[in-house]
């Protein structure tokens, strides 16, 4: 999970971010973490992923939400959409 501009929840984590939000590593840590520049490594942020309990959560909710940038539940943008792809 992330929040930057581009993610629905960064106007106000508090009030409107799901409710396995606020256990997630990820919300100890800066958006540009899950947010990298273009050709930047997704390593780290992958890695904390992997460890982080809402990484299920995390991913439904953004393939739910078709969250189209950054890293979310440990998948990168063409990963989810991959994803999505197998899904349907």
């Amino acid at each position: 999970m992330n929040t930057t501009a581009q993610s629905t929840t960064a106007s106000a984590p508090a009030t409107s971010a799901p409710a396995w939000y606020e256990l997630a590593l990820c919300a100890q840590t800066g958006p540009g973490f899950f947010f990298p520049e273009p050709g930047s490594s997704l390593r780290d942020a992958k890695r904390l992923c992997g460890a982080c309990e809402g990484r299920v959560a995390c991913l439904e909710y953004a393939l739910a939400n078709d969250e189209r940038f950054g890293v979310w539940g440990g998948l990168s943008e063409a990963e989810r959409h991959a994803l999505r792809s197998r899904r349907h």
